[in-house]
Order: structure tokens, then C-alpha cells, then sequence
């Protein structure tokens, strides 16, 4: 669904490259995420993929078709969820979605009451977005940018300013749009958003992509290929994955005490991503 090849990119006002000659590729149907510290480049890819900047070098096609050829009907096919909330704030909740929904489809845009209540914020919908909080303002954000049904979608921090019950929430309603078959970009430097929700993750530091895997495979990669096994009695032990149904040291182990805790050694993403760039991603 879309092809970015070799993207380099400069803001007029600097000299200095903030993407130097990035590749990758998104699936029809995938999550895809960005992992990477802010100022590493991940807003930057998305802006010009979804054609705020101009002004790149390299070729970008999306659904096989060069990106300079779309016209306005491009702006039906996606759909954007930015960092930072940027609404009308003299007007209702109802009042903006009715605004932007003007400028697409009628015949594709979901029922205003029924996006309101998909982010638990039906109770403010005739409220003026001045009054709402930056959690609310994250959940209108959120359903703005699916509203018309596009086909890609791209959010930026989607759950920054979110508490953990209504994260939850969305990223389980991103999964949905997965299930029917929407193409999602997600930029972060949230490990668990990036863990849960992505299909496949590259690591962007400094306007160069590092690595792109499965999370499941960088952290089994970087990790230990061991299990560590707490008791009751606060005994614990590491023990190799290999043939450990019929390691005999383990099998002692676990029956000398009722066991507390099992778990893999495997990395976290934040982990690989120190490993790997030699950065935080703070």
C-alpha cells in the first residue's frame, strides 16, 4: 500500500538532513510502526507521506501510484491522527466533526453520535472543545481522523495524554481497523504502544531507519533464549529454553516448591532499541 524509497529531506531553514535516505514498505492490512526518540524523524516521514511537506528527494507510491500524481481525492483515502489536538475550540464537539465531515463524502461518514460514544466522550458532544481536557481533545482527535472510512491512516502518539483505561480503548479499536482491512502508520517512542500494536516496527534514529522486524522477533533475537523461574520460597533460577521440557535440573527445580512466577528472558523493545542505536528513547 505504500513504497518509500530512498527519502531524503531538509527543512529550509537548516542545513542538516532530517531523513537521509529512508526505504521501507507497508502492507495492505498492517500495523506499522515508527519507534524512535523525539526529533529522530518519525513526524517528519509521516507529514510528507501525507503531503503537508514537499520538497523530499526519493520516489514515494502509494497503492502503486507516485505520490505527486494524487489529487485531492487522496485526502478521501486517508485519514490523520496528529500529536497535537487542533480543533476549534469556540466550537461543540458535534459543531467540529460537522466541519470537517463537510469536506469529504457524505455517503461514507459514520453517525457524529456514534464516533462519540466509541470514545466515551458522548456526553460532551454539544460541549465547546475549550472545556474539554487534553484526553478528550486525544479521543476527538482520534475519531476525526476515522470519521469518512479512509483506507490509511496515520497517528502520531496515538495514545499520548490518555489515561491507561481509555489507551486501552484505543488501541483495541485500532486492531479493529486492522481486522477490516485499513493500512495503519503509527509513529511513537512508546515501547508498549509500538509492542501491542504493530505487525512489524523499524527503528529510526537520527533520520536513518537502524532495523525493521516483528517486535516478537527483535526481542527474541536480542534477548536471553532462557526462562526464570521464581518459587514460593523466593528461590529462582534461569534455566535454557532448549529442551526444557526434559531438562532434568529444571524439572527438580519446579517440583521442590510450588512455583510463583515463569517467565522468558526475552528483551523489551526499549532495550533493543538502546542496544541497536546506542540511544534512549526518551
Amino acid at each position: 500500500m505504500i513504497e518509500v524509497n530512498n527519502i531524503g529531506f531538509s527543512y529550509l531553514i537548516s542545513s542538516q538532513k532530517i531523513l537521509n535516505g529512508i526505504s521501507f514498505k507497508i502492507h495492505q492490512g498492517e500495523i506499522f510502526g515508527f519507534l524512535g526518540p523525539s526529533g529522530a524523524g518519525k513526524s517528519t516521514t509521516q507529514k510528507i507521506l501525507y503531503k503537508i511537506l514537499h520538497g523530499y528527494t526519493g520516489e514515494i507510491k502509494i497503492a502503486k501510484k507516485p505520490l505527486h500524481d494524487w489529487d485531492k481525492s487522496y485526502l478521501e483515502k486517508i485519514g490523520v491522527g496528529f500529536e497535537f489536538p487542533n480543533h476549534y475550540l469556540k466550537l461543540t464537539g458535534r459543531e467540529n466533526l460537522q466541519l470537517f465531515g463537510s469536506f469529504y463524502n457524505a455517503n461514507k461518514l459514520k453517525p457524529i453520535p456514534e464516533l462519540f460514544e466509541l470514545v466515551g466522550i458522548q456526553d460532551a458532544i454539544d460541549k465547546k472543545v475549550a472545556t474539554y481536557s487534553k484526553g478528550m481533545k486525544m479521543r476527538l482527535n482520534f475519531i476525526r481522523a476515522i470519521m469518512h472510512e479512509p483506507d490509511i491512516l496515520f497517528f502520531d502518539e496515538p495514545t499520548a495524554g490518555l489515561d491507561p483505561g481509555n489507551a486501552h480503548k484505543i488501541k483495541m479499536y485500532i486492531k479493529q481497523l486492522k481486522e477490516q482491512g485499513k493500512t495503519i502508520f503509527i509513529t511513537t517512542h512508546n515501547m508498549n504502544t509500538a509492542d501491542e500494536l504493530c505487525d512489524r516496527v523499524s527503528f529510526i534514529n537520527e533520520g536513518t531507519l537502524q532495523i525493521t522486524d516483528t517486535p516478537q522477533a527483535l526481542k527474541s533475537r536480542h534477548g536471553k533464549h532462557t526462562v526464570s523461574v521464581l518459587l514460593k520460597n523466593k528461590m529462582q533460577q534461569e534455566f535454557p529454553l532448549k529442551n526444557l521440557g526434559t531438562n532434568p535440573e529444571f524439572l527438580s527445580f519446579i517440583n521442590s516448591q510450588e512455583v510463583e512466577k515463569i517467565q522468558t528472558m526475552e528483551a523489551t523493545l526499549e532495550e533493543v532499541f538502546l542496544k541497536v542505536t546506542g540511544k534512549t528513547l526518551n
